[in-house]
């Protein structure tokens, strides 16, 4: 028979028959070997407290009063304020207090948002864990013989070593629910924009399984961007992945909040993760969407750049369950992950602190992992499984261009495609900045509209030429006519597809300025004029001809008859601005 060790915590001794009563039960689960030591504890009042290895039985004043107010607290939420005070009263009535058992460790070491736990042999992956004063922390590496590796999500200053740490049997996750759109929330779900509370509708674990397969249906809906330069050459299908790439400075989040903005009156619930950024860039975020009115379909999720790793780590995870909540009741969602960049260096030093082995670059083995298992939660569902999409933008910074570095190269093999943006087109006043070779979109034309598709024509073909012939001709005095013209019709082009930001354009917009532009309407114009020619164009083919414009809008094929009416009404206004 083995002998098993347990100890009794109480200020006063108990007497031998207390004992029997006490360990006879625990007897049958652990065996006829247990016994118990007493060992004085004054801080246990109206009680004790039984430690067996790594479990706790816990039967003092304390223990007794937090299980009627956690019950209390589960009446309070899942009733209304009408009903609650009688169902409290009966929860007081009929309430019998319970010698539940829980696992206990001790935590070893301490610092910089991480601690090493030993004594929770059978806590799990993801779990959380309760620690002193409330903080809570996530079991992040879980093989090591001495003990369990934590992040923290919050203060670390009143834990050290040899503090208690409880088990709570629950896998980290955030609150879901309609009442987040508009608000903005730290990376755990709690509002962080002085609004007051947010009611959820319920509770999604940050690390959900990719859908299935068979769950999945063809990527086949436009996500419109509003920006010519991507709807035309690189467009997005709802339940894409489409990375953003590019150097510091050129862009990226502009394209990102352009699309936001694009989704308004569309039905499609937008969610900006922010990693790493300044605290006052997401506040000048937010103030940009509600001045525009999208903030009413849009949830920011912020881990700002002075937040410890472990909540950056965290974020994009959690914003994309609160995106999950939506797709999976059927709407259509769009996440902006803005950017993976950060996101791999926070996890990077969260590694190294866990000491997990370093790989290339000093990121870890699992970092491919990191952002496969986030970007394939994005999908266009099966209509058995209602439906809904999610569409993912992951904004990748590189450094001087390099798109063959580590992360850059792992998240274009992830993602469905991926917008370059580069840096000599940028301050060049090319904005935005896409570069048309090595930009590419592996939905194509599936995630187009009919009108969109045969309007686009030969756009990317003329630009890539152009690029080509252009770089050949910089040096050269002398060029024959057709050069000349081929140079001037490329730079109009470039020219047409300049957009200011927050002016997304709407599809017929884009088909009328796509179908002018093929037909060389613009060869006379010079070309600092170009962009404003074209604007006032739109507009003429929108008052002369409002009935195209619907049709396109409403998805119609771009038919030889609609195409010819844009183009008689474009002649119209050339001969009477020219």
């Amino acid at each position: 028979m083995e002998k098993i060790n347990g100890f009794i915590y109480s200020s006063l001794q108990p007497d031998e028959s207390q004992i029997g009563r006490i360990i006879g039960p625990l007897r049958e689960k652990y065996g006829e070997g247990l016994e118990l030591t007493w060992v004085e504890d004054t801080a246990v009042r109206g009680g004790f407290r039984i430690e067996i290895g790594s479990e706790t039985y816990d039967w003092s004043r304390e223990s007794r009063l937090k299980q009627l107010t956690d019950k209390w607290i589960k009446t309070a939420r899942e009733n209304s304020a009408e009903n609650v005070i009688p169902l409290l009263t009966e929860d007081l009535e009929n309430w019998v207090p319970e010698a539940l058992s829980e696992q206990v460790g001790v935590v070893t070491f301490v610092g910089d948002g991480i601690a090493n736990v030993i004594g929770l042999p059978e806590a799990r992956y993801g779990e959380i864990l309760l620690f002193t004063g409330g903080v809570r922390g996530m079991v992040q590496k879980n093989l090591s013989e001495e003990g369990l590796g934590c992040i923290l999500y919050g203060d670390d200053k009143g834990i050290m070593e040899g503090s208690r740490v409880h088990r709570t049997g629950k896998i980290a996750g955030v609150p879901v629910g309609d009442a987040f759109l508009g608000r903005v929330v730290d990376a755990l779900g709690s509002p962080i924009d002085d609004k007051g509370d947010i009611k959820a509708d319920g509770f999604f674990q940050v690390e959900n399984p990719a859908p299935g397969i068979i769950d999945r249906q063809p990527v086949n809906r436009p996500m419109e961007t509003g920006l010519l330069a991507i709807d035309s050459m690189f467009p997005i299908g709802r339940g894409q992945r489409e990375l953003i790439i590019g150097d510091r400075q050129t862009g990226k989040t502009a394209i990102a909040i352009d699309t936001i903005l694009n989704q308004k009156g569309k039905g499609v619930i937008c969610v900006y993760v922010a990693i790493g950024q300044k605290t006052s860039s997401v506040a000048q975020l937010q103030h940009n969407l509600e001045k525009r009115g999208a903030m009413e379909y849009t949830i920011i999720v912020c881990a700002a750049a002075s937040e410890a790793a472990p909540l950056q780590y965290i974020a994009p995870y959690a914003g994309c369950s609160m995106a999950e909540y939506f797709m999976n009741k059927g709407k259509d969602v769009l996440i902006i992950y803005d950017d993976l960049s950060k996101h791999a260096i926070a996890y990077r030093a969260l590694s190294l602190l866990l000491e997990k082995p370093p790989g290339r670059e000093a990121y870890p083995g699992d970092v491919f992992y990191l952002h496969s298992r986030l970007l394939e939660r994005s999908a266009h569902l099966s209509d058995e499984k209602g439906g809904g999409s999610m569409t993912a933008l992951p904004i990748v910074e590189t450094q001087a261009g390099d798109v063959s570095a580590y992360i850059p190269t792992n998240i274009i093999s992830i993602t469905d495609g991926q917008i370059f943006l580069e840096s000599n087109l940028f301050f060049a006043g090319q904005r935005p900045a896409v570069n048309v070779g090595l930009s590419v979109s592996r939905v194509g034309g599936a995630a187009q509209t009919k009108a969109m598709k045969k309007a686009t024509g030969t756009l990317r073909l003329d630009l890539a030429q152009y690029r080509e012939m252009e770089v050949f001709t910089q040096f050269a005095s002398d060029l024959d006519e057709s050069t000349k013209n081929q140079l001037t019709y490329g730079k109009g082009l470039m020219q047409i597809l300049r957009q200011p930001q927050y002016h997304p354009l709407s599809q017929h917009q884009q088909v009328i300025i796509l179908v002018t532009a093929l037909a060389r309407k613009y060869t006379n114009v010079p070309v600092n004029e170009i962009t404003s020619f074209r604007d006032r164009l739109v507009a003429y083919v929108e008052e002369n001809a409002p009935g195209i414009c619907r049709e396109i809008d409403e998805g119609e094929v771009l038919t030889d008859e609609i195409r010819n009416e844009i183009l008689k009404c474009a002649e119209n206004f050339v001969d009477a601005n020219c």
